[in-house]
């Protein structure tokens, strides 16, 4: 790569913090680019989970969706995914494994050699690391660590930024359930007081003038119709931030990391990018459902294991896969999943349930691309 193509790369990749787009396809384009700016093989950039021990974000480049999948669940902070997380030094080696804090890989990861580790900082604080491994005709050197350090500060300039987010994400919840307590207060509890007023009126009227009752009753009924319309008017409004502003990966990442946290089976989530944005009310079936499906396989089915899969096969399709105790016959119409064939044909999509005693649960919603 001449120096010309090199400062367009680069630049691409600044660029891309800048844009609008979500943490996770900035942090996407800047392994990527620092792939092929380092003329590597194989990167990933990581950024810890303080809580689990786990990843709250590993990005990969240079192997394929097949490869991801073989390798099986996200790497733990250990070895020397570790070590970058710990020393604010970069690592340069000939061989990875001469280094005394490697460990082992999995059985289907591929073989790394020589290698780079970059880890990404903001002051004091690591935010997490960039590695990269099996650099093409030769060996990384010093003209690599400083190039990958300039991706690596715009890398933390993209998580400070997702902090920020995150604080002002957190003030605008506060704020949008302020909004909808006025509404409630200013419009539907003052058509249901209404409502039962005018209930009591028709009640008082049944026996002595039953037309006047029926007069009543039919306002009872205009009066509970608008109710009902304002409710869902209001419910309507109040789809997730995170839905809302970086897209149905983004929500079920963070819906995903907090089921993690909480409950004793491992919950994760398998991306296969890009992930297009898709009508509000489809997002939000395909979010809802799964939030259900979720919390089926956490409450009912005994599992260890739970997996969302989220891609793109002619339709967005989410997958919820439990390794649980599965469904019984006379469960299909229970746990909500009438509820949830319901939602996700409201969104012109379906739903697809495979399961069987013993065998796992396997929840897929599927829903139109526009």
């Amino acid at each position: 790569m001449d120096a010309r193509e090199e400062l367009r790369a680069l630049s691409a990749a600044v660029l891309a913090v800048t844009a609008r787009r979500s943490v996770r396809e900035v942090l996407q384009t800047i392994v990527s680019s620092a792939r092929r700016l380092l003329n590597a093989r194989y990167a990933a950039l990581g950024v810890p989970d303080a809580d689990s021990g786990a990843f709250a974000e590993f990005v990969v480049d240079g192997v394929s969706d097949a490869q991801w999948r073989a390798i099986g669940p996200l790497p733990r902070q250990h070895g020397l995914l570790a070590v970058m997380l710990r020393d604010p030094a970069p690592l340069r080696l000939a061989d990875i494994r001469s280094h005394p804090r490697f460990e082992y890989w999995p059985k289907h990861h591929p073989e790394l050699r020589d290698f780079l580790g970059m880890p990404i900082t903001h002051g004091d604080e690591i935010l997490g690391a960039l590695y990269l491994a099996n650099k093409r005709g030769g060996e990384f050197d010093r003209d690599d660590e400083d190039l990958l350090r300039i991706l690596a500060g715009h890398a933390a300039i993209a998580l400070i930024n997702a902090r920020l987010y995150e604080r002002s994400r957190e003030l605008s919840v506060l704020e949008e359930r302020d909004r909808i307590a006025r509404e409630l207060h200013d419009s539907v509890a003052q058509k249901l007081f209404s409502l039962r007023l005018t209930a009591d009126a028709a009640a008082a009227l049944v026996a002595r003038d039953p037309d006047r009752a029926a007069a009543q009753l039919g306002v009872v009924r205009g009066l509970a119709g608008e109710a009902s319309d304002e409710l869902r008017a209001i419910v309507v409004g109040m789809r997730p931030a995170d839905l809302v502003s970086e897209g149905l990966d983004a929500a079920l990442r963070k819906q995903v990391r907090l089921l993690d946290r909480v409950h004793a089976a491992r919950v994760s989530l398998r991306v296969r990018e890009p992930v297009p944005r898709v009508a509000p009310h489809r997002e939000d079936a395909a979010y809802r459902v799964a939030q259900e499906a979720l919390h089926n396989a956490l409450r009912h089915a005994d599992a260890r294991t739970v997996e969302v899969r989220l891609f793109v096969d002619g339709a967005l399709v989410i997958e919820v896969c439990d390794d649980g105790t599965g469904l019984r016959p006379t469960d299909q119409a229970s746990l909500g999943l009438t509820s949830m064939r319901e939602r996700a044909a409201s969104a012109g999509g379906r739903l697809v349930v495979s399961t069987g005693p013993g065998k796992g649960t396997t929840v897929r919603v599927e829903v139109p691309v526009d």
